[in-house]
Order: C-alpha cells, then sequence, then structure tokens
C-alpha cells in the first residue's frame, strides 16, 4: 500500500479531432480539478495531449486550452506518424511524475474509471489496464474478429490483455522500463505486459464515440493486427518452415507412388494432374515469399533506426 500521493500525467493522441476535443477537454478538467480536490494526486499534475499531424483545427484549439489552462500541455509532432508513435511520444515526454494514464480523445473509455486506476495504484499494482466488460456496441464482425485476434496472439505466445486497448496507467517505473524498448515497430498492446510488473485491471462500460468518425478504418484495423503479430512473434515464419516440410514429405510420397504407378500399375498422362500441383507449389511459395518479404522489411526499417515521431512544438 503507498500512502504518499502521486502526480498524474493523462497522455491523449489526437488526430483531426476538432469535434470531440472541446468536450474531452471539458471533462478532463473536471476530472483533474476533481482529483486534485479529493488529495488523490498532486497539484502539479497536467494533461498532455499530443496533435499527431492533424489537417483541422484540432492544434489550434489545444494551443487555446493550454493558455487557458495552467493543467493542460501540448506537443505537435511534426507529421502524422500514427496512433502508436503519438501514444510513444507522450509517453516519453511524460517523463516528470509518479504515474501516466493513457486514453484516447474519443470519449469512448470512461474517464471516470481512471480514479480506480489509481486506486490500484495506491495498492500496489505497477500497471492498470483498463478493459472493457463487453463489446456489445461492436458490429458481429468486429467482435468475431477481435475474439479471433485475440485468440491467435495467445496461440502465438503473445502475451495480451483481452478487451483491452490503449487505455492504462503506468508508473514511473514501468515507464522508465518501458522506454528501454528501442523498436520502431511498435505494438504497445503487447508490449507493455511483456514488462512484468505486478499489474491490475479495470473494467468499464464502452460508450460510442461522443461526435467525429474513427480514424481505424477496416485496413488499418488489420494494419494494426499485422503488426501486433509480426513485431512479437516469429511464429508466422515458424510456420512457413512447417509448411515447406510438410509439402516436401508429399511430394516425396507422390513421386514414391508415380514411381510405383509407373513400374507395376497402367497410367494415364492427364493434363490435371500436371498443372494442378504446379499451381498450389507456385501460391505457396509465393506466399511464402511475401511473408518472409513482411519481415525482411521491418528488419529494414529497423536498421535504419530513423526516428520514431519528430517533435514540431512543444506547450507547457
Amino acid at each position: 500500500m503507498r500512502d504518499s500521493i502521486p502526480s498524474l500525467a493523462i497522455v491523449i493522441p489526437c488526430y483531426n479531432e476538432q469535434e470531440v476535443l472541446p468536450e474531452t477537454s471539458s471533462r478532463l478538467i473536471a476530472l483533474m480539478h476533481a482529483f486534485v480536490g479529493e488529495n488523490m494526486v498532486q497539484p502539479d499534475s497536467y494533461i498532455l495531449l499530443v496533435d499527431d499531424g492533424s489537417k483541422d483545427n484540432t492544434w489550434s484549439q489545444i494551443e487555446a486550452l493550454a493558455l487557458k489552462y495552467p493543467e493542460f500541455r501540448g506537443l505537435k509532432l511534426s507529421r502524422n506518424f500514427g496512433h502508436q508513435h503519438a501514444l510513444l511520444a507522450g509517453l516519453h515526454q511524460a517523463n516528470d511524475v509518479t504515474i501516466t494514464v493513457s486514453v484516447d480523445a474519443d470519449l469512448q473509455d470512461d474517464l471516470e474509471a481512471i480514479r480506480e486506476m489509481i486506486l490500484k495504484y495506491q495498492q500496489g499494482a505497477e500497471i492498470v489496464y483498463g478493459v472493457r466488460d463487453d463489446r456489445g456496441s461492436d458490429s458481429v464482425f468486429k467482435r468475431n474478429s477481435a475474439l479471433l485476434f485475440y485468440k491467435l496472439l495467445s496461440r502465438m505466445g503473445i502475451e495480451s490483455v483481452y478487451n483491452h486497448a490503449d487505455f492504462r496507467l503506468m508508473s514511473q517505473v514501468a515507464l522508465d522500463a518501458f522506454r528501454q524498448f528501442g523498436e520502431s515497430n511498435i505494438y504497445l498492446r503487447g508490449m507493455i505486459p511483456m514488462l512484468g510488473f505486478s499489474s491490475d485491471t479495470v473494467y468499464y462500460k464502452r460508450a460510442e464515440r461522443f461526435a467525429g468518425t474513427s480514424k481505424y478504418n477496416l485496413r488499418k484495423m488489420f494494419s494494426l493486427a499485422w503488426n501486433g503479430v509480426s513485431s512479437l512473434s516469429i511464429q508466422p515464419l515458424r510456420f512457413v518452415t512447417f509448411c515447406g516440410f510438410t509439402i516436401f514429405s508429399i511430394s516425396i510420397l507422390l513421386s514414391l507412388y508415380a514411381l510405383y504407378s509407373y513400374l507395376f500399375l497402367e497410367t494415364t498422362m492427364g493434363w490435371t494432374s500436371t498443372v494442378l500441383p504446379i499451381y498450389f507449389l507456385g501460391g505457396i511459395q509465393l506466399l511464402c515469399i511475401g511473408l518472409l518479404g513482411e519481415y525482411v522489411a521491418k528488419i529494414y526499417k529497423e536498421v535504419k533506426q530513423r526516428p520514431k515521431y519528430i517533435i514540431e512544438k512543444m506547450l507547457r
């Protein structure tokens, strides 16, 4: 049990959020004032809004908030680096507090759950995951695809928290350890559990987006899923090896059967028996080459050691 009052940073990545940001900021400032008034967090706690290269007036709103309220800080990236890297930038900058909470700007995550997260931290948890209690607001396709994805991660040995996105609390101890991760291809939902610190969960009901449109279309969701699998597991490469071994074994058996047929049975030369194996093996080879290419591309990106994000402006 911790007795000291922690200082808190709430990190929020923003991309074209001008429609929802006024309401989000209003709720956040009220929540922060309540936490300070209840002696849950220190008065120097703050809210860090990270603009991920927005094309609308998101940054202008962040500037106005930083001028009006001392609790707001702003971080502007030079271009759109993607949600995960924008969140990473905020987590890296929030290095002067005891605990950091990351949450999206769309108000789908219950901000009141942060209160329970802080209590879990006070009870000894270094990481507290916000977990939605159901997926009733999702489409049938999204529910089933999410379930399949989590099962796939589990089969591949990737530790993850079911129904958890990026709504979490991390202590400075956990964040200091996380900052040692140097890779460019990141999947935070799989990387954070790798830290191994004591953790807990807070369940909440996920709401509909308050305003604006979701930035995660089907293509981006599949891209995030593949990045999670390929960044944290080599099982797909082992699957390629398994396919190669299986096809080789089948080829040996078919060769023996063909030799037996040629020597002892009457054989009929056919187009189908010639063309189908060629198509099948050709497809398998292209699939395996493509999969290997994905991993080579990731290595190519990593060895160049380009910055994960570039900060254009900071408001304190």
